[in-house]
């Protein structure tokens, strides 16, 4: 009995720890061995013909992101690989990275992709969600997508946040204390009808302009690139 209140208690302390991608659906869970959210690119978690046949149909310009987050904070980015199965996730869906605060769910109806990417219909590609915590520590998951012109976006009622939820795009600071990049901030709040965006360029993902990409710290960008 104390074994198993022990290994409970791990478990618990493990899933708090992390985060999940509920859509598109994940590869697999990467809570169960051999997986771990501390492997790069995709927690271990590889293609398998199971996953390339059960691919989420994204439309052609963006589709719906929910992720549960279990962290009082954490910055977050989202990647694109294209392929059938791929490990190079090199297109920046955020090209300034995110500081999201608070625990709970955020669902986002519609991630635009940038606009020069040019999407056929029937293409193969995994979406890659990193999350960097206090300690510059890096967690990963992916999902396998087929871009399709007849794919839905999640539905109102799918599509729920936790309230409070906020996300903010990260800003260079200079030596004077004015900020590079100040006027593309954006808060993006979470309510139970779904993220929304305010700011004076409220574009993130979710319309078509980009913002602009910022250099990142080294720390943060070995992260991102390297794992932990």
């Amino acid at each position: 009995m104390q074994l198993f209140t022990l290994a409970f208690l791990l478990i618990a302390q493990l899933v708090s720890g992390h985060f999940e991608l509920t859509y598109p659906n994940w590869r697999g869970d990467s809570f169960l061995p051999p997986a771990s959210q501390y492997m790069f690119p995709c927690a271990n978690v590889n293609t398998t013909d199971a996953s390339n046949n059960n691919r989420t149909l994204w439309p052609l310009d963006g589709g719906s992101l929910k992720i549960e987050f279990h962290h009082s904070w954490t910055y977050v980015a989202f990647n694109l690989g294209l392929g059938s199965n791929t490990n190079t996730f090199n297109i920046s869906l955020n090209p300034m990275l995110l500081n999201e605060t608070g625990n709970g769910t955020m669902c986002f109806p519609k991630w635009r992709l940038p606009a020069d990417l040019n999407i056929e219909d029937g293409t193969d590609a995994s979406l890659q969600i990193i999350t960097i915590g206090d300690s510059g520590t890096a967690l990963y998951n992916c999902a396998d997508i087929r871009f399709s012109a007849d794919a839905t976006l999640l539905s109102e009622d799918q599509c729920q946040n936790t309230t409070g939820l906020e996300l903010y795009p990260l800003v260079q600071q200079q030596a004077d204390g004015s900020m590079v990049g100040a006027a593309a901030t954006v808060t993006v709040t979470a309510s139970a009808a779904g993220a929304s965006a305010t700011g004076e360029s409220a574009a993130m993902g979710m319309s078509a302009p980009g913002l602009s990409s910022l250099a990142l710290g080294a720390a943060l960008t070995a992260a991102l690139l390297l794992g932990s």
